[in-house]
């Protein structure tokens, strides 16, 4: 099995390097992992902690152990791999003490073994999902501890099937997993792997802190004044085919902000023309003489969610619903699509009371009206479960510390 996944890994960039030559992101993927680990350097007197990130939404999540272990040690020297460009773009978006960020090589068993011998991590965090088994292998050899964060797993994993055998051995490789929820400590169990803690989502750290940080947005305050405000955040086409050509006619006194998950001129020309081309540009810095602002640029996202008073969170219709902790931990109520099962914070969230699901443009409008109604009480739930959810980072922290040698 192992020379299966090894020809599956090189078939992998070979797919890749030729997409490259069509797809700026392939492109950015195949370039990034040119530059040889050999010219990045570490302080000989510097211990090195190792994050894997997959991507932005796993950085954002490691991102509170990342700050814990620093507040706790703050000589050590944080090393962060991504998989996709996403990541490498974007995580100097946020506030961070990261020291080094590469691409991670190619999960052959030479490149790991290069890496690691490199680096020479003593502690290993993979966050969530994604495990690459070479790059285990080799920090487990080494007697680095494996550690996982805000692991997440489901039944129709690999892991859990007849042929996962091969999948289960990188698993069992970790020192413990600190997962987001019990089903997966219990899936975990079933396969035999019983050193875990059930430690929650450490975005619900992130995002209170964020809150804290209390970063504000000129702009926006300047469009919103304060109107009642729907946001549009990580909207897909379907979602905004769904909501934007009635909204005007059905809450005329609503202002609205549409950011977009894809941000390109062909997608923004396409919300423009839902709009009648009545949409303001946030490029332009342009704030009065519409009802509605287009946010074209990266990384005000976040910070926009303070000046919402309900938000629709888009991805819900593909199965790829985008980040609710967001707008949450500003209070505000949540509405998405009917797509949610792979996301436990939805089904934490609607039991709550805290958010609704649509279907229809008749569901958003109803919950929509309602939503607004009950905003108070929902601001006071989601501060109760945000309270009650915070904490994995520093318990994900305190306990692995210990073993820094």
């Amino acid at each position: 099995m192992r020379i299966v996944y090894g020809l599956g890994v090189r078939m992998m960039f070979a797919m890749m390097w030729l997409a490259s030559f069509f797809h700026d992101k392939a492109r950015k993927w195949v370039s990034g992992r040119k530059q040889p680990i050999t010219d990045f350097h570490v302080p000989s007197d510097k211990k090195v902690v190792w994050f894997h990130c997959a991507s932005l939404g796993e950085f954002d999540q490691g991102l509170p152990v990342m700050n814990e272990l620093k507040a706790q040690n703050p000589d050590l020297f944080l090393l962060v791999t991504f998989f996709s460009p996403s990541g490498m773009e974007f995580y100097n978006k946020r506030k961070h003490a990261v020291d080094l960020a590469v691409y991670l090589p190619l999960d052959t068993k030479r490149k790991a073994t290069q890496f690691v011998a490199h680096f020479k991590p003593q502690l290993v965090y993979f966050v969530k999902y994604e495990f690459w088994y070479n790059h285990l292998k080799a920090a487990r050899r080494s007697g680095a501890k494996i550690y996982g964060v805000s692991s997440l797993f489901r039944p129709k994993h690999r892991f859990f099937k007849w042929y996962g055998g091969f999948f289960r051995k990188a698993l069992a490789l970790f020192d413990h997993f600190y997962t987001q929820d019990q089903r997966s400590a219990d899936l975990l169990a079933s396969i035999g792997i019983h050193q875990t803690t059930v430690t929650g989502d450490t975005r619900y750290d992130r995002m209170m802190a964020v809150k804290e940080q209390g970063e504000a947005n000129a702009l926006i305050q300047a469009f919103v004044v304060n109107d009642k405000v729907l946001l549009l955040g990580s909207s897909w086409p379907v979602d905004e085919q769904l909501i934007l050509p009635s909204i005007a006619t059905s809450f005329p006194d609503w202002k609205i902000i549409i950011a977009p998950h894809d941000i390109s001129e062909t997608h923004i020309q396409g919300i423009q023309q839902l709009l009648q081309n009545k949409g303001l540009r946030y490029s332009k810095q342009e704030t009065s003489g519409s009802n509605f602002l287009i946010v074209d640029t990266i990384g005000q996202l976040t910070a926009a969610y303070r000046y919402a008073t309900v938000a629709y969170v888009g991805g819900g219709f593909t199965g790829k619903l985008h980040n609710i902790l967001e707008p949450g931990a500003f209070g505000v109520p949540v509405i998405f699509g009917p797509k949610f099962d792979r996301f436990p914070e939805a089904q934490l969230f609607l039991d709550a009371g805290a958010a609704s699901s649509i279907s229809t443009t008749a569901d958003f409008e109803y919950v929509l009206a309602t939503s607004f109604e009950q905003r108070t009480h929902i601001q006071q739930v989601l501060k109760t479960l945000f309270e009650a959810n915070s904490g994995a980072a520093k318990k994900v922290a305190e306990q692995t510390l210990n073993h820094l040698l």
